[in-house]
């Protein structure tokens, strides 16, 4: 098989291996074994070159640093390979998946983000199908975009959110179907497929945007929200009720919403629902928050509506700009338009 795939191992459960204190990322071991199952397949898989991040890191530890260094890593390399693999934990996954979905701009080259429920060292581990999946893809495929490859499922990589601990088919897309299926052959839905951009790959680094989330709940004190909401805020993913619904009756949390927009908070509501879409028109306990200066990002995950206002947050400068490209589909994030 021809193609040449770059792996990052980043740690994560899929490199573990049992210690004193339970299963951890162990440094240099997990190369050498993804260096035998290279050999054992041959000219099967692509090839490969494997990189080993310093330090290895459970996912729970991933924050926007471990985002940019991963970015520009892929960026320094991107000439000399066909496609790209991240080996992730799973928890905070689809996070990661979804902001380097933003931060490569112009990407033209598959990025396969991937991991496993069970260590690669156990005989039922769920990695070695997942790895392979994802090198063949990477290497073999014309898939310009970041995705999530488990249990031999593409996804995008901005539409997933981890659904299960247990499952080895812990992720889900809930609004998009899937961009490749892998069976006895490997099927690509073309009409699900971004078209390739113009222009060079660039990597917009982030970190220095102050974003916050809140789950509404029965009850909530609008002083919680006053207080997530002060400065040096500038941004708040809210995850309302069904298709945007909130607890306007408290005038308290309305006039909270309202001064915060007047400050320059952007505050995108997003749903609980795992499927469906935030219309902020549809009941006056939506279109409140609508006139409180909130706005609907329609079907995006909580994890896509994060990281791209951390994104936009350090493109834009104006608060009026963030909140005019949230709910236009850059990545295809979100519903409604090709992009």
């Amino acid at each position: 098989m021809s193609g040449r795939v770059w792996v990052a191992y980043t740690g994560g459960t899929i490199g573990m291996l049992p210690t004193e204190s339970g299963f951890a990322p162990v440094p240099g071991a997990f190369p050498g074994k993804l260096r035998e199952l290279l050999a054992a397949m041959g000219d099967e898989l692509p090839s490969v070159e494997i990189e080993e991040f310093d330090p290895i890191l459970d996912s729970a530890n991933m924050r926007p640093e471990d985002w940019n260094r991963i970015a520009e890593r892929v960026r320094d390399r991107y000439d000399d390979f066909d496609g790209f693999v991240v080996l992730h934990g799973t928890d905070t996954l689809a996070y990661t998946a979804s902001a380097l979905s933003f931060m490569l701009e112009g990407l033209r080259k598959p990025v396969v983000v991937t991991g496993s429920q069970i260590p690669f060292c156990r005989a039922r581990s769920d990695a070695r199908r997942n790895l392979i999946d994802a090198l063949i893809i990477a290497g073999q495929f014309s898939i310009p975009e970041v995705g999530v490859l488990f249990d031999g499922k593409l996804y995008r990589g901005n539409r997933v959110t981890k659904v299960s601990a247990d499952a080895l088919d812990a992720f889900r897309s809930p609004n998009y179907g899937p961009l490749v299926r892998v069976g006895t052959s490997i099927e690509v839905d073309h009409d699900q497929v971004r078209r390739a951009p113009r222009g060079p790959l660039r990597v917009r680094t982030v970190g220095k945007a102050r974003v916050g989330a809140l789950r509404l709940f029965p009850g909530i004190d609008a002083r919680v929200l006053e207080n997530l909401l002060a400065p040096p805020i500038q941004g708040l993913v809210l995850e309302a009720y069904g298709v945007g619904n909130a607890p306007v009756r408290d005038l308290e949390l309305v006039r909270v919403i309202r001064e915060a927009g007047e400050r320059g908070v952007v505050i995108a509501v997003c749903s609980q629902c795992l499927e469906g879409t935030v219309d902020l028109e549809s009941y006056a306990t939506g279109r409140a928050l609508a006139e409180a200066g909130a706005i609907g990002v329609g079907d995006m995950t909580a994890e896509a509506a994060m990281t791209k206002l951390v994104y936009l947050l350090e493109c834009e400068a104006d608060a009026a700009a963030v909140r005019s490209r949230m709910v236009r589909s850059l990545r295809g994030e979100l519903s409604g338009e090709r992009s």
